[in-house]
């Protein structure tokens, strides 16, 4: 893929951004996290040159190699992938701007000891499992906002910034947009405690995502595919 082409994906994911954004509202602002995964290197520095700045991984050994090889940027990173306990220590070394899959209070727990002992803080998301599916992680919806209060009480070395959530795999738009607006109702529950980031979305359904309310969206496949 040229610059040229680049340039024309990206052109379009924000035109699309920016339809979806004015449906919500003229002052809703929704940041794209470029998902790198299937990105190379020069993929990345070409996107960046182009002026995206925020870019995701969902490996934690893969956004180590990237941080450290595109280290003359002052890329903006994001961890998106399920985290192992046994990573933990792979992570904070990575130092991303944003962790969004905090996924439990175990985790947390487990992070927070380890921030503790290195003297360092994260920023994450709690990821929500908004359409209650096995397959994901996440925190179940009935119990999101004590579980977030909970994790703000105990870890301080954790600075929880707001939700993640991955739409529901279906088919049915309804059913993505039910687990959407769950996870949304949730983010404006939490907006009191500091809450200011609603991560939904991704390259197949993040229109509908922007209007049920989200400020963030995790796009890769129509970048880089």
């Amino acid at each position: 893929m040229d610059r040229a082409q680049m340039q024309q994906r990206l052109d379009e994911l924000i035109w699309r951004v920016e339809e979806a954004r004015i449906k919500r509202s003229e002052h809703h602002i929704v940041k794209i996290v470029a998902v790198s995964k299937y990105a190379t290197l020069e993929q990345i520095r070409m996107l960046y040159d182009l002026g995206q700045r925020a870019f995701g991984e969902n490996k934690v050994q893969m956004l180590q190699e990237r941080v450290d090889a595109l280290e003359d940027l002052p890329i903006e990173w994001h961890f998106i992938g399920r985290l192992q306990k046994n990573k933990i220590n792979h992570l904070i070394r990575a130092n991303p701007f944003l962790m969004q899959s905090l996924d439990s209070l175990e985790l947390a727990e487990a992070m927070q000891a380890r921030l503790e002992r290195e003297g360092m803080t994260m920023e994450c998301l709690m990821q929500v499992n908004s359409a209650r599916e096995e397959s994901k992680a996440g925190v179940d919806p009935d119990a999101a906002v004590e579980t977030y209060q909970q994790i703000k009480e105990r870890c301080p070395n954790i600075e929880l910034r707001g939700v993640m959530t991955i739409g529901a795999h279906v088919d049915d738009e309804a059913v993505i947009r039910k687990s959407f607006e769950t996870t949304y109702a949730i983010f404006d529950r939490l907006r009191s405690n500091g809450a200011d980031i609603c991560s939904m979305g991704m390259s197949g359904d993040f229109e509908l995502a922007i209007e049920c309310g989200s400020n963030m969206i995790r796009v890769g496949s129509l970048l880089f595919k």
